[in-house]
């Protein structure tokens, strides 16, 4: 099969032509689901729809296959995180359970913060998650990361500032 140039929405319509049933075989061959499959293989085509860049495709498969794992990645990410919320869900008492629209909101908010979160420097991350969930001190912060106070306040602004352009985003 010859290389596709460069992608534009006509070359990647190509792609999706000459590859999506091998990707979908592929995803499929992972997850053992062929509707996470079906639906993994149309995020990866979405991923490359959305990128602004052209794209060189020497060998569509094994670049098909890169960015598919990078979804799949995701997906197993979110499910872990959306059990974890169902069973913290499950331990509340009924009577102070959010309805499930809001139980909805909530999760997909949770997946949205870990999202900007996962893009983060790894320190900055750390820092952030320290000081909003287990409440460590800046102090304990920069002990844990071997850095300096100022340097963790950096850090916790950068990511506050993140989460605050995500709350902008949403409807």
């Amino acid at each position: 099969m010859p290389p596709i140039p460069a992608t534009s929405p006509t070359d990647l319509a190509t792609l999706y032509q000459q590859q999506h049933r091998w990707l979908q075989h592929w995803l499929w061959r992972r997850l053992n689901c062929s509707q996470s499959a079906a639906d993994l293989a149309q995020d990866t085509f979405l991923r490359l729809l959305a990128k602004n860049q052209p794209l060189e495709v020497q060998a569509p498969r094994s670049f098909l296959a890169k960015v598919a794992q990078s979804v799949l990645s995701n997906h197993f990410r979110r499910q872990k995180l959306e059990k974890a919320y169902l069973q913290a869900l499950a331990l509340l008492p009924e009577e102070v359970a959010p309805s499930a629209e809001t139980q909805w909101l909530l999760l997909e908010t949770l997946m949205a913060l870990d999202e900007v979160l996962g893009r983060l420097a790894l320190p900055v991350r750390q820092a952030f998650l320290w000081s909003q969930l287990d409440g460590l001190s800046l102090g304990e912060i920069a002990e844990r990361l071997g850095t300096s106070i100022t340097t963790v306040k950096r850090y916790i602004v950068q990511a506050g500032a993140q989460c605050i352009v995500l709350d902008s985003q949403r409807p």
